[in-house]
């Protein structure tokens, strides 16, 4: 891992950060960052004040080192591999899921896009 004192961030952020830098300590115009970014003035702002309180660190993504929210938790992801390959091997993914969805109560659908589901079934 990095040093305490190192920032991740992307190419994308990267350049984000020298523009916002720019409106900050060369008085870049934000209605021209805006148009740079591809962004509105309004999230140009919200970056400039983020930059302000935060430093460059504020501008890296707050969702770097988390787990995505699509993610099913190990012991469902593991049942859900067993069934698909001890009775589903043969299928595609779209039969399996209907199968996992009328014989077992699994609906990958919801839990993939975070709602309840009758998964514990």
């Amino acid at each position: 891992m990095g040093r305490p004192d190192t920032i991740t961030m992307s190419m994308r952020e990267l350049d984000r950060c020298k523009v916002i830098q720019a409106v900050v300590d060369d008085g870049l115009m934000v209605w021209r960052a805006a148009e740079k970014l591809g962004i509105s003035k309004r999230q140009v702002e919200r970056l400039v004040l983020r930059y302000r309180e935060d430093g460059p660190s504020g501008l890296s993504s707050r969702r770097r080192g988390r787990c995505s929210n699509r993610q099913l938790s190990p012991g469902l992801e593991s049942r859900i591999r067993g069934l698909i390959r001890d009775s589903y091997a043969d299928f595609g993914p779209t039969l399996a899921c209907e199968k996992l969805r009328e014989r077992h109560g699994i609906d990958l659908a919801n839990l993939a896009a975070g709602t309840s589901s009758d998964a514990s079934a």
